[in-house]
C-alpha cells in the first residue's frame, strides 16, 4: 500500500512539473562596426555580441517574467582582447535586469516587481527595484496607479475622445500627456512632459502617412532652456551616459525625417536628422538601413550612419549585423 501511495506521489509531481506553463524566449545579435574619422588615418573597428533571455511562467491569469541580458566581446581583435575572450570577463556574464509578476484581481490588472519602462523620444528608460502598477477600466475610462520609492507616486486617466486616444498621468514634479488620432490616412501623435520647475517643459510631435509604397515620418521633439532631450529611438541615441552616441545640452530640439520602403525583398530606410538650438553644437545626421530576413531564420542588418558635428569630429560608421530572434 505504501509502495503504491508513493508511486501515486510521484506520479502526480511528475505531472504537475510537465504540465507547467513556462515559455522561453529570446534573441542574440552579433555586429561589426567600423568608423571612419574625418582628417584621421586611424579607424576604429570592433566586433560586439549580445544576448537576451526571457523565461515567462504562467498560473491562470497570473505570470511571473524572468529577463536576462547580456553583452559580450567588444574589442579590436588584439591579444588582449583574446586572452580576455578565453578567460572570459564580467561584461560576459549575463544579468538579470527585469524580474516581475503580474496578476488579476477582480478586474484590476497588477504589476509588481523591477521591469524597464522604455524609451521615448523626450527621455531615457530607467529600471528600479520595488515597482507596483495597478490598471483598470470603468466603461470607457483607464485608470491606471503607480508607485516606486525613487519615482514617487503616479495617477494616470485615458479615454478615446471622438478617435482622439488621450492620456494624462500627474506626477510628484509633472506631468505626461499624450494624444494620438489619425486623420484621412495621416497619423497625428503628441507627447509631452511639462514639468513643475520652470523652463523644463519636453514635448514631441509626429505625423506619419504611406503614399503608395513609401512610409513617410516627420518629428519633432522640442526642449526648454533648462531641459534636456534624453532617450533612444529612431530619432537617435542621445542618451546621457557612457553608453549613448550624441549626448545633448540642455534647449538642445531634433527634427527628423524617415523614409522606408522595399527593394528586392530588402526593407530600406532613410533618416535624416538635425539637432540645434545651442550656438556652435549642431548636428547632422543621416542614416541609411537596409535589413534583409535569411533563409536560416537569422537577419542580417546593414547600417550606415554620417554624422557632421559643429562641436566635433565627423565620423562615418559602417555597423554589419546578424540577429536571430526565437
Amino acid at each position: 500500500m505504501k509502495k503504491q501511495l508513493i508511486a501515486a506521489a510521484v506520479a502526480a509531481s511528475v505531472s504537475a512539473v510537465a504540465m507547467a506553463d513556462i515559455s522561453i524566449t529570446g534573441a542574440a545579435k552579433v555586429n561589426y562596426t567600423n568608423v571612419d574619422y574625418a582628417g584621421s588615418t586611424a579607424d576604429n573597428n570592433k566586433f560586439s555580441q549580445e544576448t537576451d533571455i526571457k523565461i515567462k511562467g504562467k498560473s491562470g491569469d497570473t505570470e511571473v517574467v524572468i529577463n536576462f541580458g547580456g553583452g559580450g566581446l567588444d574589442n579590436t581583435g588584439t591579444a588582449a582582447d583574446a586572452a580576455t575572450a578565453r578567460t572570459g570577463s564580467t561584461s560576459q556574464v549575463a544579468n538579470v535586469e527585469d524580474v516581475y509578476m503580474t496578476t488579476n484581481a477582480m478586474g484590476v490588472a497588477i504589476k509588481a516587481g523591477t521591469w524597464d519602462n522604455g524609451n521615448n523620444e523626450l527621455r531615457a528608460s530607467s529600471r528600479t527595484d520595488g515597482k507596483f502598477q495597478a490598471t483598470t477600466s470603468v466603461g470607457s475610462i483607464d485608470l491606471g496607479f503607480f508607485t516606486n520609492s525613487s519615482e514617487g507616486e503616479e495617477y494616470t486617466v485615458g479615454t478615446d475622445l471622438g478617435g482622439v486616444n488621450l492620456s494624462f498621468t500627474k506626477k510628484n514634479a509633472g506631468e505626461t500627456i499624450k494624444a494620438s488620432t489619425t486623420i484621412a490616412g495621416v497619423n497625428v501623435k503628441y507627447l509631452g512632459l511639462p514639468e513643475d520647475a520652470a523652463n523644463k517643459d519636453r514635448s514631441y510631435y509626429e505625423v506619419s502617412t504611406k503614399v503608395g509604397d513609401v512610409s513617410l515620418k516627420v518629428g519633432q521633439a522640442d526642449a526648454d532652456s533648462g531641459a534636456t532631450l534624453d532617450g533612444d529611438t529612431w530619432l537617435g541615441d542621445f542618451e546621457g551616459n557612457t553608453s549613448g552616441h550624441y549626448a545633448l545640452s540642455a534647449n538642445q530640439d531634433i527634427t527628423g525625417i524617415e523614409l522606408g520602403t522595399s527593394v528586392a525583398g530588402n526593407k530600406v530606410t532613410f533618416r535624416n536628422i538635425n539637432v540645434d538650438g545651442v550656438s556652435g553644437e549642431d548636428t547632422k545626421i543621416n542614416k541609411v538601413i537596409v535589413t534583409r530576413p535569411l533563409a536560416s531564420g537569422a537577419t542580417f542588418e546593414l547600417t550606415y550612419t554620417d554624422v557632421a558635428d559643429d562641436n566635433a569630429t565627423d565620423t562615418s560608421t559602417l555597423d554589419l549585423e546578424l540577429a536571430v530572434s526565437f
